[in-house]
């Protein structure tokens, strides 16, 4: 009995063994095929994709236009034509009067007695803005008349004493020295009594000089003087007194000298005044200056513009000197513009006999240079498509298609 019990024991312990081992040799199995089937797929892939490339490669050698579809840049074009086009020299300057008067007086000033305008008044030629004090003069002229009254006492005495001895010598009485002494005396006097008179013209026109009249007609502009003060005139700041009278503007700018041979007088000029809200008033250059400023490094011109009462002088003005033009000009906008070690260029789609449009690079020389255009002086023809959009990253033969 013992016996039977420790064979059955010994049975269930090799069944209990057996089939634990059984199970860990089917896990290693499951394991392993996987693993060989991931690199299965994985060889299988790679050689899909070689045959994907190899299929893409032959369809592109076969089919061109699918090459060329990959390679095709849209772009903008316009056809080339022929224009006006005109050069400008743009140059700060400032509005100014012909007819600017600064009030000074004849003589050397002095003290302000009166001032008979006011700053805006208007100003007739010849009236009297100013008197001066002249109680100085005034006095000088009496005093050279009452001189010139006695000299007028004394040439009488003279000439009397003198024709009593002209009487007395035709009569034989006296001697010549005496008749010629008297006859000088009366000379003397006469030539004294003269220079009185002129000296007494002299005060009053010294006295007149205490009268400050206006040279033009105009607007009192400034009035800086007041009564006690001394008038001067001109000074280092301006002029006391200042008439402007705009019947007759001009514009004034100064020229950088490099374009000396540009300018002569008669160029066409557009004057814009941005304050006052005037653009392109048309003129011509009136007047140039025969030095270069040592300082400056340019040249004064002026230019006339009408009247006009919004205007004042020393306002901001721009000059626009018209120093090129030309009729028939190929003008293109000087962002089309490349360059290259080689030069400038631009960029023109060309049309096959098949119908395909490519990218043509062609050397241009240009002239000159205004705003946002460009003066094309050799390299395109008039009819040809020039590309305006999207030039940018071209090269020549290059595919392009017109965007819609």
């Amino acid at each position: 009995m013992r016996n039977s019990v420790t064979i059955a024991i010994l049975f269930l312990s090799v069944v209990t063994v057996t089939s634990c081992s059984n199970s860990k040799k089917d896990g290693a199995a499951t394991i392993n095929d996987l693993k060989a089937k991931i690199e299965k797929e994985k060889k299988e892939k790679a050689t899909n994709d070689a045959e994907l490339k190899k299929l893409e490669a032959d369809l592109l050698r076969m089919d061109s236009n699918t090459a060329m579809a990959a390679k095709i840049k849209l772009v903008s074009t316009m056809s080339v034509t022929t224009q006006a086009f005109e050069h400008f020299i743009d140059l700060l300057g400032r509005v100014d009067a012909d007819n600017v008067s600064y009030i000074s007086p004849r003589g050397m000033g002095g003290q302000v007695k009166a001032i008979y305008i006011k700053e805006g008044q208007f100003v007739k030629r010849g009236q009297l803005v100013l008197k001066l004090d002249d109680a100085i003069v005034r006095q000088q002229i009496l005093a050279a008349r009452k001189a010139m009254d006695g000299i007028k006492t004394q040439l009488n005495f003279a000439k009397n004493i003198y024709q009593r001895q002209k009487n007395l010598w035709d009569q034989g009485i006296g001697t010549e020295v005496q008749l010629i002494t008297a006859k000088t005396n009366v000379e003397s006097l006469e030539n004294q009594l003269v220079a009185a008179n002129e000296q007494v013209k002299v005060a009053i026109e010294q006295l007149n000089t205490a009268n400050v009249y206006s040279d033009v007609s105009g607007i009192a502009d400034r009035v800086n003087i007041r009564i006690g003060e001394t008038f001067v005139g001109a000074t280092q700041i301006g002029g006391q007194i200042v008439i402007i009278n705009k019947n007759t503007l001009k514009v004034k700018v100064n020229v950088p000298e490099n374009y000396l041979t540009r300018l002569r007088t008669g160029t066409p000029v557009l004057i814009n005044i941005p304050d006052a809200q005037k653009v392109n008033i048309p003129s011509s250059i009136s007047l140039i200056s025969q030095s270069i400023d040592a300082n400056l490094r340019g040249f004064m011109a002026e230019a006339k513009i009408p009247s006009d009462g919004s205007l004042k002088p020393n306002q901001t003005a721009i000059m626009r000197i018209k120093d090129y033009s030309a009729t028939n000009a190929i003008v293109i906008s000087i962002n089309m513009v490349q360059t290259d070690e080689n030069g400038k260029y631009v960029f023109t789609m060309l049309k096959s006999s098949n119908g395909k449009t490519t990218a043509h690079k062609v050397p241009v020389i240009i002239g000159e240079v205004y705003g946002d255009n460009v003066e094309i002086k050799s390299g395109l023809n008039v009819g040809e498509q020039l590309i305006t959009e999207g030039y940018q990253s071209l090269y020549e033969g290059q595919s392009v298609s017109v965007i819609k």
